[in-house]
């Protein structure tokens, strides 16, 4: 029978990273300026291992070819043949270039790939810390290709303060960036195609201005649907609260001081419990598993429930995909 899954962060150092990950992850402490930490991963070249049970070192993608269903369910399976999402830590101590993602259509398109939905949940954030999400007015792709040739184009984004605890959902279509002094869960699609619009006039590790994608952004971008605001989520203790719901994924926020029954009977997906505050201890078929910050877990489709033990208190996002 499948467990839950726990895997070992996949380390990227960026130019605008730093060094809050590796407090929390062991494997970070030779390398500087972490800028991302792939918690679950099944992208290709970069799929998360497995570091408990009998399952340790083999991969994600590994996985899913062998238990289909079981451990993804099998909608899921049927539509997708691989696992669909990834979470990562990212860690930003300076601005994150400006970009956009492609929907599925053009993803497909151009690079037999998935599009790229994602979430944004503020884990930390310095005093002066924002995201950029959308415009800050209705923009026509004319004066958007004039600003961003005249090096205008922060004119036109807007720019939201965050705080911890406040999230934001990005669909693919949606011009923006993470600002400095900010800490993020990202929840995404299983992509990593990505379009850089601007990136400060910023020069690579070998002092050349990094490569932008003007032409292929411009086509990716929504310009109809511009509008996007944070989502400052109403907690309940003890309760499950939604978050997010879309076609890609639906996230759910927990807040618990007392042992948690999560019935997932209802729930025909995997789910991945991304611990956000504090730690639990996560009880299955008489055996239990820790999870500290920062830390995602896997429970497999087949599995109808665990027990969740807070040390203390502890804050949960709950991830799946509702079909």
């Amino acid at each position: 029978m499948l467990y839950p899954l726990k895997f070992k962060p996949i380390l990227f150092p960026k130019i605008w990273g730093g060094n809050k990950i590796k407090k929390h992850c062991s494997e970070g402490e030779k390398l500087e300026n972490i800028g991302e930490s792939w918690e679950v991963s099944a992208v290709e070249g970069y799929c998360s291992e497995v570091e408990n049970g009998f399952l340790a070192e083999n991969t994600l993608d590994e996985l899913v070819e062998v238990y289909l269903g079981e451990l993804v369910g099998d909608k899921i399976f049927n539509e997708y043949g691989e696992f669909p999402l990834l979470v990562k830590i990212i860690d930003a101590t300076q601005n994150l270039s400006i970009q956009v993602h492609p929907n599925d259509e053009i993803a497909a398109e151009r690079h037999n790939s998935f599009g790229k939905t994602e979430m944004w949940y503020v884990l930390d954030a310095e005093p002066n810390a924002f995201i950029i999400a959308g415009f800050n007015k209705k923009i026509t792709e004319k004066e958007y290709l004039k600003a961003v040739a005249n090096n205008t184009i922060e004119d036109y984004l807007k720019k939201i303060p965050i705080k911890k605890g406040d999230a934001i959902f990005i669909p693919a279509g949606c011009v923006h960036a993470i600002g400095q002094g900010s800490l993020i869960l990202e929840i995404q699609q299983s992509s990593d195609v990505t379009y850089r619009i601007f990136d400060y006039n910023r020069l690579d590790n070998n002092g050349l201005p990094r490569e932008l994608h003007t032409k292929l952004a411009v086509d990716a971008i929504d310009f109809d649907n511009w509008e996007h605001n944070k989502i400052v989520p109403k907690i309940l203790p003890n309760t499950i609260s939604k978050l997010v719901d879309c076609e890609y994924f639906t996230t759910n926020i927990l807040e618990i001081d007392q042992k948690f029954e999560l019935d997932l009977t209802k729930i025909f997906s995997f789910v991945l419990l991304s611990v956000v505050e504090g730690e639990i201890v996560c009880e299955y078929s008489n055996e239990k598993i820790e999870v500290k910050i920062l830390e995602t877990i896997l429970i497999p489709a087949e599995m109808n429930g665990v027990s969740i033990i807070p040390k203390g208190k502890a804050k949960i996002l709950e991830t799946f995909i509702n079909n």
